[in-house]
């Protein structure tokens, strides 16, 4: 598949995982800003893959990413992140949501298995009480340690500096 094909909007995802489900596929979702993608990201979506059949994941809006990160971000377009996403082994689908969470894709979805990064307790990951009330489960993902978007950002301003 084209990773054009695996950029869809809300509406599509919801009628392919269903499909997907209806197939007896475990769908698994997770979401970010995914702004400067790098190894860390790489590793952490791999093994959210890993907790199912297919992945979903849902990006933050260029507006969204500016509300939760500063007038600075993001550094990459939605449009561009989204490319680079879905070009990836690991990734099944990307849909943009323009809210500062993912709630209102993850109640559309219903996934099967919901993952976020190890730095959110279970039981304050957004979406995840309707996961569970759907049957479903939710998971955290550890992530490599020493890799963040935002230091991939201070080294290179500081390499700039030289």
């Amino acid at each position: 598949m084209d990773s054009f094909q695996k950029i869809v909007t809300q509406e599509s995802a919801r009628d392919i995982v269903n499909s997907w489900k209806d197939d007896g596929l475990r769908v698994v979702f997770t979401n970010g800003c995914f702004d400067i993608l790098h190894a860390g990201h790489v590793q952490y979506l791999e093994a959210a893959r890993n907790a199912g059949d297919r992945l979903v994941v849902g990006v933050n809006s260029d507006a969204s990413v500016r509300r939760l990160k500063g007038e600075q971000r993001p550094v990459v377009p939605e449009e561009d992140r989204c490319r680079v996403l879905a070009a990836l082994q690991s990734v099944d689908l990307v849909a943009v949501f323009e809210d500062d969470t993912p709630l209102e894709l993850i109640e559309l979805l219903l996934p099967n298995v919901l993952v976020k990064g190890a730095d959110w307790a279970v039981e304050n990951i957004v979406g995840g009480k309707t996961v569970m009330e759907h049957g479903g489960e939710v998971k955290t993902i550890r992530f490599l340690e020493g890799r963040s978007t935002t230091g991939v950002i201070e080294r290179v301003m500081e390499r700039c500096k030289a």
